[in-house]
């Protein structure tokens, strides 16, 4: 007889969750799941989408009975982007939105190779907080301070529009710090919604119970909806997006 280890277990139930959701299906797979020594469960692995990773979290979480994540798994990019070329994206974006302006920007200039050497890249005279940006392998880190929460999760979502993006860590802390919950998170995901121009956000209703994201609504191509519900998955806090938006041409 073998000898089921935590860490087959644990496998196993993951993939079991898995493959019995209609959203990964029964061919969806990870490089590797495993309870480490510390107690927490390992996902590693590529994924095609920011979906698919957080549906992976959760559903793991779920099957496992996890108290702690170690969350390892890449967005599979379309086409491979420079770190460079990724910060300078980025530091566009960040740089020419509205939100963002009284904040200073700093960059990574090391840019990995020596010790880590942020260096002040945009912002006003006297910044409200500050971002600093740094790219690791296509998995880009947002440390620094900013005043809402909404501009926290809203910097973490427009940093997963960047091409060639494989993960976002967002460490960005809000001060002062604000309370947390389901009416900040809907507040965050129309304003992310409504950063979008690839379809019309005054056409989607959203929706919060705890970090359960619901979109109802009317858009004209299935594109438009695809493009609007993945905008829902990228924002910080967002564990399940529920898909309710109907097609109208």
């Amino acid at each position: 007889m073998t000898h089921e280890t935590k860490s087959d277990r644990a496998a196993g139930d993951a993939m079991r969750a898995f493959r019995a959701d209609p959203r990964l299906g029964p061919y969806f797979s990870l490089g590797r799941i495993a309870v480490e020594a510390d107690g927490a469960l390992a996902l590693e692995g590529e994924v095609s989408s920011v979906a698919e990773k957080k549906l992976a979290l959760l559903l793991a979480a779920r099957s496992t009975g996890a108290s702690r994540i170690a969350d390892r798994i890449r967005v599979r990019p379309a086409a491979p982007v420079g770190d460079k070329e990724m910060r300078a994206r980025l530091r566009g974006v960040l740089a020419g939105d509205a939100d963002f302006t009284d904040l200073e920007l700093r960059e990574d200039v090391a840019a990995g190779i020596l010790a880590t050497k942020f260096e002040p890249v945009a912002g006003a005279p006297e910044p409200r907080g500050r971002i600093d940006i740094e790219v690791e392998g296509g998995v880009i880190i947002l440390n620094g301070s900013v005043p809402t929460l909404v501009r926290k999760r809203l910097a973490g979502a427009l940093a997963w529009r960047i091409a060639g993006v494989r993960d976002v860590v967002n460490g960005l802390v809000v001060e002062p710090p604000e309370e947390d919950g389901p009416d900040q998170l809907e507040e965050a995901v129309r304003v992310v919604l409504e950063r979008d121009s690839a379809f019309d956000a005054s056409q989607i209703k959203v929706g919060v119970r705890v970090r359960v994201v619901r979109l109802t609504g009317l858009l004209p191509s299935e594109k438009a909806r695809q493009t609007a519900v993945n905008d829902a998955w990228t924002v910080f806090g967002v564990d399940e997006v529920l898909d309710e938006i109907d097609i109208r041409p």
